[in-house]
């Protein structure tokens, strides 16, 4: 009887998992780009550690690009990060844009257009 169980529900003794047992994932033949093929709207990855930077995103999101921008480095600084944030605010009510803060240390920036739907899709339902 007691075979029978622990072939149903497995045994107590657990085994080892190793770094062997891991399969790594080449996810390049999913990443394909279509280089002949121009779009209207990229969706550009950024990253800000100072506010120099800020004009360069600003000129992203009047080209009509969403953008995905790594706070983390200003993070810590709460002026940086302010003067940051109500520039690329300031961005959006000017382009009628979207603005949203994404596992905290990521901003998602939209263009005019495109709006940001804050409710999280969870095994297909909202």
């Amino acid at each position: 009887m007691a075979k029978f169980i622990d072939k149903i529900l497995g045994s107590n003794v657990r085994s080892t998992t190793s770094a062997d047992d891991y399969t790594e994932l080449d996810l390049s033949k999913y990443e394909e780009v279509l280089e002949e093929e121009p779009a209207e709207t990229y969706v550009k990855i950024a990253e800000v550690s100072n506010i120099n930077q800020i004009s360069l995103l600003k000129q992203e999101i009047y080209n009509g690009n969403i953008l995905m921008i790594d706070i983390s480095n200003i993070r810590g600084d709460d002026l940086m990060r302010d003067r940051v944030l109500k520039e690329l605010k300031d961005v959006i009510v000017d382009v009628r844009g979207d603005i949203a803060g994404f596992k905290g240390n990521t901003v998602i920036v939209t263009p005019s257009g495109i709006k940001i739907d804050r409710s999280k899709i969870i095994g297909g339902k909202y």
